[in-house]
């Protein structure tokens, strides 16, 4: 049996649905505070649970899809829609070219896994997923090559909770370092995932909320700063 399928924790576990709001929520305060309040520390290490749980749920969504194309297809279209909203909230110009949003990193996560599900373990796999990590890297993503490194760990150790959480600790503390130690703590909302999509209807409620709420903080922010005049 393995726990990550949910054999062990069946129905006392947390399905897919709560995941995501678990990660949909950290997400949020970590902006908040990287918008709105950047010197409250507390709100980047709540926020640091987001990334990784997404990492995760989008090997499980990799897995399970009838169409990889499709699904990378709609990461690159949320990843074009978010830019703008991402440049404003975090760098306060339209256009910036120093930084894209994660929905980037995401996509070239989940291409990194097609490749490895189409072609196994050898080595036009490995180059490509090497690319998709560079490529990652050259565009200065959110959380860069390692978070495609992250998505591959995600999906190679999926069957094995224990090799999974060591590899994941390990890219954390060398790879990051620093505040995203914390990171760490994702883990255990992970291994209680119990294999269970939850309840449906509101998948794109999750995308859509992205840059939704990054506008919604830039417009918040530009407030506070009396941006508005008022």
């Amino acid at each position: 049996m393995d726990l990550i399928n949910g054999n062990r924790l069946g129905k006392f576990g947390l399905n897919g649905f709560i995941l995501k709001w678990i990660a949909m929520l950290t997400m949020l305060v970590d902006h908040v505070g990287a918008v709105l309040f950047p010197h409250l520390v507390l709100f980047r290490i709540i926020g640091r649970l987001a990334f990784p749980i997404y990492c995760f749920l989008l090997v499980e969504g990799a897995v399970y899809t009838s169409n990889w194309r499709k699904y990378l297809g709609r990461l690159l279209a949320f990843a074009l829609i978010s830019e703008i909203p991402f440049d404003l909230a975090f760098r306060g110009r339209i256009f910036d070219w120093s930084s894209q949003n994660v929905f980037f990193t995401l996509a070239l996560g989940l291409g990194a896994v097609a490749l490895v599900k189409k072609w196994g373990y050898g080595f036009q796999s490995w180059a490509g997923a090497f690319l998709l990590a560079m490529a990652a890297e050259f565009l200065q993503t959110d959380y860069g090559g390692g978070g495609v490194i992250l998505i591959l760990i995600f999906y190679l150790m999926r069957e094995h909770p224990l090799a999974k959480a060591l590899c994941f600790g390990a890219e954390i503390i060398f790879v990051y370092g620093g505040l995203e130690c914390y990171a760490l703590f994702s883990i255990f909302p992970i291994l209680c995932y119990n294999g269970k999509k939850g309840p449906g209807g509101l998948k794109y409620l999750f995308y859509v909320f992205y840059p939704a709420h990054l506008l919604l903080l830039y417009l918040c922010g530009l407030w506070l700063r009396g941006g508005f005049g008022i």
